[in-house]
């Protein structure tokens, strides 16, 4: 899949993401068009940020392109869980009610742990000032 979800370290458009997708899979603005099912002056309309692509259009390139419509719409910060988690969420939602509770309750106790090192962590930077 390459480096796609990895080239932002700073704000894009949704056309400079469409671009960088784009050159990635190294694919001519025909060939995106066709995979997503949309004549070619389209795309470069996309592309020059004259035209926004609708949801409708979003989703066909998420699926044909193999990446989230959340990345191809937002900066990082502003995305949800990343794709692995909420793949192991979605999994999580059917389990039992009971085996959800042991699951949450180990989530807890994770995040717990992990708030209380940090705060140590902080607490001894501070003391040592």
């Amino acid at each position: 899949m390459g480096h796609f979800n990895n080239l932002w370290t700073y704000s894009m458009s949704i056309q400079e993401r469409l671009i960088a997708l784009r050159r990635e899979r190294d694919l001519t603005q025909q060939e995106m068009a066709d995979a997503i099912g949309v004549h070619v002056n389209q795309v470069r309309r996309y592309e020059a940020g004259t035209t926004q692509p609708s949801l409708d259009v979003l989703k066909k390139i998420a699926v044909s392109m193999s990446v989230t419509i959340d990345s191809l719409a937002f900066d990082e910060e502003e995305r949800g869980p990343d794709e692995q988690l909420r793949l192991q969420f979605e999994a999580i939602s059917h389990l039992a009610p009971d085996e959800k509770l042991i699951v949450k309750e180990l989530l807890d106790g994770m995040i717990i742990k992990y708030q209380s090192r940090r705060w140590d962590t902080a607490r001894q930077t501070t003391v040592k000032d």
